[in-house]
C-alpha cells in the first residue's frame, strides 16, 4: 500500500466518484490478490513456485482454519456465525478507514509507468484532536505515508497549505463515507479544489478516475 499509493496498483487508493459500497467488494478481491502475488513474485526471484512451504500463506489459511475450528468447537454452529460476523466487521471497519483516508487523491502520471513520489498532499489529513487521541494520531495520515518509518505517536500535523484536510474527524466521516450522496456532496468538491490547487495542468482526469494508467514501474 505504501510503495504504490496514489497510483493504479494500490487497490486501497479509492477512486474518485467510487462509492465505499463499490470499494468495499473491489478491495476484498483485489488485495488478495495484490499480497498473493507480491509473495509469488518473491518467492519466483528466489527459483521456488508458490507453491513452496515458505509461502507464508499457508501460515495464514491454516490460522484462519485454526481459528474457525476453535469458534466451533467453543460456541457450535452459533459460535461460528459470531465469529464471521465479527471478523467481517473488523475488515469492514478497516477499509472503511482505508476510504476516507485516500478517497480521490492521486499520484501524477510522469510517463512511462513512473509517477511523483509520495507527498503530505496525497493523503487527508484530520487536525482534529479528541478523535487523534483516541486513535494515536492515525488521522494525520498525510505525515504517516510521507515518513512512513515514524512513530503515530509523533506523527506531524499538516495546514491546508501542505495537505488536504478532513471536515470532521474518523469517527463522522466513516459514517458520512456509509451514505454515498452525502459523501459524494461532502468530498467532491474538495477532491475538486485539491486538483486545481495541486495539479492545473491536468485538464483530463478520466485515466485518474478509472485507475487506467499505466501501473508503476
Amino acid at each position: 500500500h505504501h510503495r504504490y499509493v496514489g497510483t493504479p496498483r494500490d487497490p486501497v487508493t479509492a477512486r474518485y466518484n467510487e462509492g465505499f459500497h463499490r470499494f468495499f467488494p473491489r478491495v476484498l478481491r483485489q488485495c488478495w490478490q495484490s499480497a498473493f502475488r507480491a509473495e509469488a513474485e518473491k518467492l519466483a526471484r528466489k527459483g521456488r513456485g508458490w507453491t513452496d512451504a515458505r509461502n507464508p500463506f499457508w501460515r495464514y489459511w491454516a490460522m484462519q482454519g485454526f481459528m474457525l475450528l476453535l469458534a466451533v468447537l467453543i460456541g457450535g454452529g452459533v459460535g461460528l456465525l459470531l465469529f464471521l460476523w465479527q471478523a467481517f466487521i473488523a475488515v469492514w471497519q478497516l477499509e472503511l478507514v482505508n476510504y476516507i483516508e485516500h478517497y480521490g487523491l492521486i499520484r501524477k502520471h510522469l510517463g512511462d509507468g513512473k509517477y511523483e513520489h509520495v507527498q503530505p498532499r496525497h493523503s487527508w489529513n484530520a487536525a482534529h484532536k479528541a478523535s487523534n487521541w483516541l486513535l494515536i494520531n492515525l488521522q494525520r495520515h498525510s505525515d504517516h505515508h510521507y515518513k512512513p518509518d515514524r512513530r503515530f505517536p509523533l506523527l506531524q500535523n499538516y495546514g491546508a497549505d501542505e495537505a488536504p484536510q478532513l471536515p470532521h474527524g474518523y469517527p463522522i466521516m466513516t459514517m458520512a463515507a456509509m451514505v454515498p450522496r452525502l459523501w459524494r456532496r461532502i468530498m467532491n468538491p474538495r477532491v475538486r479544489r485539491w486538483r486545481q490547487m495541486y495539479y492545473p495542468e491536468i485538464t483530463d482526469w478520466r485515466a485518474y478516475n478509472k485507475a487506467a494508467n499505466p501501473m508503476p514501474r
